[in-house]
């Protein structure tokens, strides 16, 4: 059963809900609640999301909305639905893109405008449970925790763990994260969204108000949501299975840790060409194999 409004976790929801030039200023206010003063932004434009390596073999980034403000500040806004191995080496890789997009031939200072890496995640990546956080704001800083350089920012939401009733919510920010996180869910407006940037965002998330094509499109992305979650999260528990159990053996048999190490690594190894071979049988395209696998482009052509 279709709920009345969009999941905004699919590709398709999270574009149309902030990744059009008509729902921009969704995306500005969004991204205004977690900017510094000196970063808030009146007005963006959006670039293309897709940055291609300076040679044909280097692997290229593809981000769900790369979009830069009238003052030259970049930002890079994922909405990452499954979990995978190295994320955060994956948010550091991306980062550098608009970074290197910055640099001029000639007599150039090597001054660089701020960038900024939005996370907006479908699951916990924090392995200790005591060490979670819902936000992590992310910069350089030095061995006295004083900030080092101000111009690469990482920010991380890690959805599962915004635990806020409606009534407990206290900021237009914690506003926003009930918003996307429970928007597939409702039925109506909450009194406490029922404000004009929250209104025109459950407006355009109304499935009814979808063209045909659009329809469509949607569906598509709902079961490619569901299909690379159920795919991630099995392979996931598999994988971490399998090495647990190998390493238990080796280490046992040789009676030294390094059996556990190995079982560790063999079985990420082989929980990862579970996923690809998963994904390869349900049409995905190669490079998104090896986006969401961390293999090779070589290892998943041989499969």
């Amino acid at each position: 059963m279709i709920s009345k409004y969009f999941n905004p976790y699919t590709d398709f929801g999270f574009k149309k809900l902030f990744g059009e030039e008509g729902s921009k200023d969704l995306l500005i206010d969004f991204l205004n609640q977690l900017l510094p003063v000196q970063h808030q932004i009146a007005q963006l434009s959006f670039k293309n999301p897709e940055n291609l390596s300076t040679t044909i073999e280097d692997r290229k980034a593809v981000f769900d909305i790369y979009c830069e403000s009238a003052s030259g500040e970049r930002f890079i806004v994922e909405m990452q639905k499954a979990k995978m191995h190295f994320f955060k080496d994956r948010s550091l890789f991306y980062s550098t893109f608009p970074i290197r997009e910055q640099g001029q031939k000639g007599g150039w200072d090597f001054r660089l405008l701020p960038v900024y890496f939005i996370a907006i995640l479908d699951f916990i990546y924090d392995e200790k449970e005591e060490e979670r956080k819902f936000r992590r704001d992310v910069s350089l800083k030095d061995q006295d925790g004083d900030i080092f350089y101000d111009k690469l920012h990482f920010k991380f939401l890690q959805m599962p763990l915004f635990n806020k009733t409606e009534h407990e919510l206290e900021t237009h920010f914690d506003k926003w994260v009930y918003f996307l996180k429970h928007l597939e869910d409702m039925d109506h407006i909450p009194a406490i969204l029922n404000e004009p940037v929250f209104q025109k965002g459950f407006d355009i998330a109304e499935v009814s108000h979808l063209s045909t094509d659009q329809y469509d499109d949607y569906l598509k992305s709902v079961l490619s949501y569901n299909e690379a979650k159920a795919v991630t999260d099995t392979a996931f528990a598999d994988g971490e299975q399998q090495g647990i159990v190998k390493g238990k053996i080796e280490g046992k048999i040789e009676g030294k840790i390094e059996g556990k190490i190995e079982g560790k690594i063999e079985g990420e190894k082989a929980k990862a060409l579970d996923v690809a071979r998963i994904l390869l049988a349900k049409g995905f395209d190669i490079d998104s194999i090896a986006e969401i696998s961390k293999l090779s482009i070589k290892e998943i052509k041989s499969l």
